[in-house]
Order: structure tokens, then sequence, then C-alpha cells
């Protein structure tokens, strides 16, 4: 009786796709063994697949972003600034590895990234390291103390727009946070602790407060500080060398790299979670995602990133391997399995099922 009352068998008897509500308190624990089991040969980050995928994308990003500058055809300089914005995006996105991945195991990477990417793009490893890890704790996942989760999903429709439309503006914020508020910071304490806690995280969460870094973050801070601030003033500087039409257009190319990590962490979950704790079950049935046989998914959702879901029950799984690990798993759990629960078709699905939730909420007001 016990078992045949498990919301995994309830949800595969119905042929309904599981859902987070169902395991809120209860998680699955034979997907969670599956996962574990069918995964151990895999997990090892390889520096042959990094090192490439990263210098490549940087490559293509800044020669293409050189190109648009350059060029005098704005149809050629709008397509040579698209591809900019999608190469520059992927290389971004190794952020998200850099957290996860154990610090011994690709030597100079994150040096390397935070020169190549990090920094010139305004964004340095330690905007994320410390703080996306706390969006992956069992007890603080979707609750107020997650820096990078807001129920979507339940407020109003106008939020969504907002949501994304705002993303236009962080080229022109990183600026300002490393040029202006930085140094002033030093003079006013309050300054910098208000810096600190509400500007030097990718957080969405705007009632999320930084804690101060310790130990080697602390350290790396402070010399990615530093080359934020030069950086800044540099590109500031070019003004009066180069005029303000390149600027402008770095700029709008990296707004639109912006607007792209918005629309993918727009669909990253379901944004179903009003505050509550969950199991590891429910937070990865809040999770998306994106399989193939479908190929768009790996241009907005790269690095990886199309196999959320996954991630969330495997955190510290190599990008790399990640296809492969949803290959066994769908396999060996099947169609109408919990696991398939967190698979979905699109972008265009998943924005269509968020935006129908906020006309209900629009409805109920």
């Amino acid at each position: 009786m016990e078992n045949a009352l498990n919301p995994a068998n309830v949800a595969h008897a119905a042929k309904e796709p599981a859902t987070r509500a169902q395991f809120i308190s209860s998680d699955d624990k034979d997907m969670l063994r599956a996962a574990r089991d069918l995964t151990k040969d895999l997990g090892e980050a390889k520096a042959g697949i990094y090192w490439p995928d990263m210098l490549l994308s940087i490559a293509v990003g800044y020669g293409t972003l050189a190109g648009a500058i350059l060029v005098n055809s704005i149809p050629l300089a709008f397509a040579l600034g698209v591809v900019s914005a999608l190469a520059l995006y992927r290389a971004l996105m190794f952020i998200h590895e850099l957290t996860h991945i154990h610090r011994d195991a690709l030597p100079g990477f994150r040096t390397a990234w935070n020169l190549l990417v990090g920094i010139p793009l305004l964004v340095p490893s330690f905007m994320y390291e410390g703080v996306h890890t706390l969006h992956h704790k069992r007890t603080q996942y979707g609750t107020v103390e997650d820096p990078e989760y807001l129920p979507l999903a339940l407020m109003k429709p106008w939020s969504l727009p907002a949501f994304v439309l705002i993303a236009l503006l962080a080229p022109i914020g990183l600026l300002l946070r490393f040029a202006v508020l930085l140094p002033l910071g030093v003079v006013i304490p309050p300054l910098r602790r208000m810096v600190w806690e509400q500007a030097s995280a990718l957080m969405i969460n705007p009632e999320f407060r930084r804690k101060p870094p310790e130990g080697r973050l602390a350290k790396r801070v402070f010399w990615q500080e530093l080359g934020g601030f030069v950086w800044a003033w540099v590109l500031i500087g070019s003004v009066a060398v180069l005029g303000w039409r390149p600027l402008l257009i770095a700029l709008a190319i990296v707004s639109l790299t912006a607007v792209l990590n918005q629309l993918r962490t727009l669909v990253a979950h379901l944004w179903e979670n009003d505050g509550e704790p969950m199991t590891v079950t429910a937070q990865f049935l809040d999770s998306v995602n994106v399989p193939p046989p479908g190929m768009i998914a790996e241009i907005w959702a790269p690095v990886g990133l199309r196999y959320h879901a996954l991630h969330h029950l495997m955190p510290s799984m190599p990008y790399h391997d990640l296809p492969e690990a949803h290959r066994r798993l769908r396999r060996e759990l099947g169609e109408q399995s919990t696991y398939d629960g967190a698979n979905h078709k699109g972008m265009v699905e998943l924005v269509g099922r968020i935006a129908k939730s906020t006309m209900g909420v629009r409805r109920e007001a």
C-alpha cells in the first residue's frame, strides 16, 4: 500500500508529467539512486574540452566585435554584432563551470578566464563564486535566501518583460560599479558595504544581501576588483582616443549578451515555488532540461545549461558529461518517469507556460 501511494508511482500510473508539488516533502529515491549509480564513471573535467571551447568562443567573440566596429556596412556590422554576442555569451557561461568544478581540476583555467573574459566584460568570477552555490543548497533553494530565485510564475504579467529588459542596462551598471562606486567605496565605508551586499553578485533576488568574502575568495576579490577598476577606466578613456562609436558598439553587443542570459534565466526554472523549502526531487522538477533533438537550445543555453534540471541533480558534473548522463537516465527510467517531468521542448513553450501562470495571478488579484 505504501509503495502504491508513492508520488512517483501516482504520476507514472496517471501518465502525466511529474510535478514539483508531488515531491515537496518526499524524494523519488529511485531516480536519485539511478543518477548516482549510472554516472559513476563520469565527472572528470577534461582540459582538452574546456580550454579549446573557451578559447575558440573568445576568438570568435572578440574577432567579430572588432569587425562590427571597423566595417562601414550597417547590415554587416549588425550581423557581426549578433555573432559576437552569441560567442561572448558562450565564453561568459564558463563562469558557471568555475563555480562547480574542483579548484584543482583545471590549473590556470580560472585565472585565464578572468583575464580573457571576466574582467574585459566586467563580470569577474567573484560575482558568481560563493553565491551560486547557495542556489543549490537544499534548504535555501527557492527561498528568500536564494540569490537566484524569484517566483516569477506567481508574479504579475508585467514582471516578465521587465525582468528581461532590465538586462539591457547591465553593461552601464557594471561600468558604473567598477569605475565610480568601487573607488568611492574605498573612502566611504557605508557605500562600500552597500555595493558589496547589493551589487557584487549575479543575482535576481532583490532581497538577497551578500555576506563579506572570506579566505581565498577575499584575496581573489581584491585582485579581480582592481582589474575591473583599471579596465573600466581604460574603456572610458578610450573615448578620448577612439571616439564614442567603438565603446557604444561594444556596450550594445554586451547588452545583447546580457539579454540572452536573462532570457535563458527566465526559462531555467518554472519559478513556481512560493518560498518553502523543497526536496531535491522538487527542486529538480522546478528546473528545466531542454534536451535534443532540438539544437537551438545549444545556442541560448550553452555550456551544458540546456540540462539545467539535471545539473541540479548533479551540480559537480562537468558540462561535457551532461548529455551522456541524460541519455543514460532517460534510457533507464523511461518516458513518463519522474525524470521525464523536467524535460521540456523549448523556450517558446516555457515562456508561454510562465506567462499563462502570471495571467492567472492577474485574474485572481
